[in-house]
């Protein structure tokens, strides 16, 4: 028997243990990043164990694992995730909020410093993206926020 027989053989005989790291491995991942993704690969990675203690040849319960896990993620993962964001709160927060919110320039806002009131009532520190100033009292909305400064733009309602 030459050593790459006796490789084969030894992979073999012992591949429900990687199996069984897989799928440990996977799950630990996936209580990490909880995305179903590597949930899914474990579920893969069970269905490779199963071939196992069936006796298919390694090759194949490689072949038959990640067509289980393709399969797992493309046609279980999606109603999972729905029904996982089903009861979110659509209504936007933080950062996210301030997008395309109006508010007046309290001073001119060049594309180095400015002021602004959001119609929330907030004052911020602001400036515009593209060269043209914005005159004081001008109505302007929001189109980012970089770090405590408020991107903005004109409005022309």
């Amino acid at each position: 028997m030459d050593n790459f027989t006796t490789f084969v053989a030894f992979i073999d005989q012992w591949a429900w243990i990687g199996w069984l790291v897989l799928i440990a491995a996977f799950l630990v991942i996936e209580m990490l990043t909880l995305d179903f993704t590597f949930l899914m690969l474990s579920f893969g990675s069970v269905v490779g164990l199963v071939t196992d203690l069936v006796g298919l040849p390694v090759w194949l319960q490689v072949i038959i694992a990640a067509a289980a896990a393709a399969l797992f993620i493309l046609i279980i993962r999606p109603p999972l995730l729905r029904r996982l964001h089903r009861g979110e709160d659509p209504t936007k927060s933080n950062v996210d909020a301030l997008i395309d919110l109006r508010g007046l320039a309290l001073e001119d806002v060049t594309q180095v410093s400015g002021q602004v009131k959001l119609s929330n009532g907030d004052t911020w520190t602001a400036r515009t993206s593209a060269p043209i100033a914005i005159p004081q009292g001008a109505a302007i909305a929001v189109t980012a926020v970089n770090g405590a400064t408020a991107i903005v733009r004109p409005v022309n309602d």
